[in-house]
């Protein structure tokens, strides 16, 4: 079993910055990826950003440029720095572990970008 906590999320203006953080923790396996999500009121969740334990990464078009995502493997914790955030950033935001034949979910952090 793999659990993963989400923090990071809050309240910016347009333009700003914020850097949401998820740290997994029990059997986590050598060859893994994590990754955020985000699934915004009345909409389907939806990939953001994921990085393979080789440091691999993949991100959504309207996100690129914007969002950088990395991981620290020695603190088993990734990270997404976003950046010129716009209001259509709101979402709550999901940490996702994933693994050979598992996958598991965080409870999400709320991400609010006012105009």
């Amino acid at each position: 079993q793999v659990q993963v906590v989400e923090s990071g999320g809050g309240l910016v203006q347009a333009g700003g910055s914020l850097r949401l953080s998820c740290a997994a923790s029990g059997s986590i396996a050598s060859i893994n990826a994590m990754g955020w999500y985000r699934q915004a009121p009345g909409k389907q969740r939806e990939l953001v950003a994921t990085i393979a334990s080789d440091g691999s990464t993949n991100y959504a078009d309207s996100v690129k440029g914007r969002f950088t995502i990395s991981r620290d493997n020695a603190k088993n914790t990734v990270y997404l720095q976003m950046n010129n955030l716009k209001p259509e950033d709101t979402a709550v935001y999901y940490c996702n572990y994933r693994r050979i034949n598992y996958s598991t979910w965080g409870q999400g952090t709320h991400v609010t970008v006012s105009s």
